[in-house]
């Protein structure tokens, strides 16, 4: 394991940016479990705006082979419905979690607008989804993984495998 020459610290700042732009007074960040929730809990501290977690475990394409993966339940203290709602996720890689993660929001009611933030996008998309913002871009081998980390000072950093 090594770490990937970006400081996860400095794109957490671009990111606060970022969402900060996408903001509207209806807005609800909502954390894609493990790595987006903690930047959704860290963004909505610092933003004063209501947060909440999501797993995709029940909605993936390859729950079959996968299993039900561990993940923290899905919790959402607010109203979905008619709501703009603003993903947050540490990588987008193919799109498919993301994918998962819609199907999931919606079991919860229809939200007026869902739109996507991520600290990095790596390219390599399989589904037509597109972050809304992107802290940085990068581009890795297809067998190499990127991990955001969480210390126990709760400081960001990356790890790829």
């Amino acid at each position: 394991m090594s770490e990937l020459l970006l400081d996860a610290e400095a794109l957490y700042l671009e990111l606060k940016k970022g969402v900060q732009r996408l903001l509207t007074p209806d807005t609800a960040l909502v954390g894609i479990w493990s790595g987006g929730a903690w930047l959704a809990e860290r963004l909505a501290t610092d933003l004063g705006v209501a947060s909440g977690v999501i797993s995709s475990a029940l909605h993936r394409d390859d729950f079959g082979s996968r299993g039900l993966a561990k993940a923290d339940h899905t919790t959402l203290p607010f109203d979905v419905n008619g709501r703009d709602i603003l993903l947050i996720d540490d990588v987008l890689y193919t799109g498919r979690t993301t994918r998962a993660v819609i199907n999931e929001l919606f079991d919860f009611g229809r939200p007026a607008r869902v739109q996507l933030a991520v600290l990095v996008d790596r390219g390599g998309r399989e589904l037509p989804i597109e972050p809304a913002f992107s802290a940085a871009r990068v581009t890795l081998k297809p067998d190499q993984s990127l991990r955001l980390v969480r210390g126990e000072d709760r400081r960001f950093t990356f790890e790829v495998k």
